[in-house]
């Protein structure tokens, strides 16, 4: 039973040892390893049970040692504290000698070196994060595509190597765009007609694949058209990255440091990967938005209203202006098919599409494309009203629109004008005395009902007399004194009254100033003028003068 119950006490205490926190090693006299904690199984791999301590640790074989030597009396208690390293970290090693003449050493940490090891890694970790931070605020303040390349190489040779290179990829040809960048921070672009497959990882980089370890690129097969020209010696170590984009690569970052600096190591490499990917994904940010700006444009040339100019001895101006100061196009919009010969009819319309902004702008598009198909139709109001209304019934969507449309033509000496609304204010006739008269001519909106109804009206314009469509953005405008008064007609025909006269570009200019000036800095609908003008110069033939217009069937 005595027995029994020892080996359950052995068990017990090689148990016990195993658990202890600290890594603790139990030595007897002579230096074989009897009982160890987990912990310093897991420091000290070779320090098994049953080996020698002088096999794994020499400067604790050697304390201890000199510890076992000393007169027994003096074994019963603690008596030497040692110092030293183990897999590279410091150690203070305690020893307690034990009733059964072994010692139990128990290694403590240098507490102040594992501090310093912790602030210095605390304030590299700060200050990496303070590069990327620094990284996605510089890199995405601008989406030109070759400024945020030109900012890539600057951060990349300030914070990251000696030089950094910006491989962009090769657009139509084979030329690749390249950036450098060095100490000075000064970036040169070229275009480089240069294979990259013959650099290890840099096609790779290119086409998005993840990066290959600096150790496998032999500095010294770097072409020189990689090198800046300015990078003072050979490359000692090399370092090529992607630029991870939205599904496609933005290009590769090639970062160069000098021979008499250490090479790249697998924390660089870590580091400068997360400054590789804020850096992509800037690029491709900025990629896109050149992309869609580019669509943008050539979409916006046909809603963006078109230069009116002088025809046939008559004089057209038109002015708009959105809602929104960032918008170009809206609801309101005006359009000029000009006639082939003076006798012609060079044919104008404005309109005004229900709601504004960019839906209304395609609605807008919608029924330009159908007007110029319906030219060759033109001298047909009515007729052209009602195929456009059958369009626009027939189409998925809710909205309506007004429209105006002027037949304007030179013939016999006079500039005849045929005007018809559809749903919208009718236009004013400024006479060479200053008297302002409004077109007897309305309709129904067009793209509401299955029928459309209209009147038109016939009339000619002396020498310096102006016929002025417009939109309802001009009158009902919300300005003046308390901010809430329309702009309304009469204000409309009575700034017109000075105008008689005047050439058609300077009465638009001055219909949209003092319509500005009214709103001031308020909220405004969309805003649409369009001037005809039958220059002073024009000789004309005698016209009535008590009725200058008439109805027309």
């Amino acid at each position: 039973m005595h027995d029994g119950a020892h080996i359950g006490v052995e068990i017990d205490l090689d148990a016990l040892w195993a658990a202890v926190p600290c890594p603790t090693l139990v030595i007897d006299r002579e230096g074989i390893v009897r009982a160890l904690s987990g912990s310093a199984e897991s420091l000290m791999p070779g320090a098994l049970p049953g080996s020698r301590i002088d096999d794994s640790v020499d400067w604790l074989w050697r304390a201890h040692d000199r510890l076992v030597q000393v007169a027994p009396a003096a074994l019963d208690r603690d008596v030497s504290v040692v110092s030293g390293s183990v897999a590279g970290r410091k150690f203070d090693a305690h020893a307690a000698v034990l009733p059964t003449g072994e010692v139990a050493w128990s290694l403590v940490e240098d507490t102040a070196q594992l501090l310093r090891q912790a602030q210095e890694a605390l304030a590299r970790e700060q200050e990496r994060t303070a590069i990327l931070l620094e990284a996605s605020s510089v890199l995405t303040a601008s989406l030109n595509v070759d400024r945020c390349r030109e900012a890539t190489v600057q951060m990349a040779a300030r914070h990251l190597s000696d030089a950094a290179v910006l491989v962009a990829p090769a657009g139509r040809g084979r030329r690749l765009p390249v950036f450098y960048s060095g100490a000075d921070e000064v970036v040169e672009q070229c275009s480089v007609d240069a294979d990259p497959a013959v650099v290890a990882g840099l096609s790779e980089a290119l086409h998005g694949f993840p990066p290959v370890s600096s150790g496998w690129i032999d500095p010294m097969t770097i072409p020189d058209w990689l090198v800046p020209q300015h990078f003072s010696g050979p490359p000692g170590s090399v370092m090529i990255l992607t630029l991870p984009g939205h599904g496609v690569s933005a290009g590769a970052l090639v970062l160069l440091r000098r021979t008499d600096r250490a090479v790249y190591s697998a924390d660089d490499e870590l580091f400068a990967g997360l400054f590789a990917a804020r850096a992509g994904a800037a690029l491709s940010a900025a990629r896109l938005y050149a992309e869609q700006a580019a669509i943008t444009r050539t979409l916006m040339r046909d809603l963006l209203p078109p230069p009116l100019h002088g025809l046939h001895g008559i004089e057209f101006a038109g002015g708009y202006r959105a809602s929104k100061d960032y918008e170009v196009v809206g609801g309101d919009f005006y359009d000029f098919h000009p006639a082939a010969r003076p006798e012609d009819e060079t044919l104008v319309v404005l309109g005004d599409v229900c709601g504004k902004g960019l839906e209304a702008a395609v609605m807008t598009g919608k029924i330009r494309n159908t007007l110029q198909a319906l030219t060759p139709l033109a001298q047909d109001h009515e007729g052209v009203l009602t195929l456009l209304n059958r369009a626009m019934l027939s189409s998925d969507h809710t909205r309506f629109a007004t429209l105006v449309l002027a037949s304007v033509a030179y013939r016999d000496g006079q500039v005849v004008l045929r005007l018809t609304c559809a749903g919208h204010p009718p236009p004013l006739i400024v006479r060479d005395n200053g008297q302002v008269e409004e077109a007897d001519t309305k309709g129904t909106l067009v793209g509401a009902l299955e029928r459309i109804t209209v009147q038109s009206f016939e009339t000619f314009l002396a020498p310096g007399e102006t016929c002025l469509l417009y939109t309802d953005g001009i009158t009902e405008a919300r300005g003046g004194p308390l901010g809430h008064d329309f702009f309304g007609e009469q204000r409309l025909a009575d700034s017109l009254t000075g105008c008689a006269g005047m050439p058609a570009e300077a009465i638009v200019e001055r219909v949209l100033m003092l319509a500005t000036q009214w709103v001031g800095q308020r909220v405004h609908d969309d805003i649409a003028v369009v001037a005809i003008t039958a220059p002073q110069r024009t000789h004309l033939s005698a016209v009535d003068g008590h009725t200058r217009g008439r109805y027309v069937a």
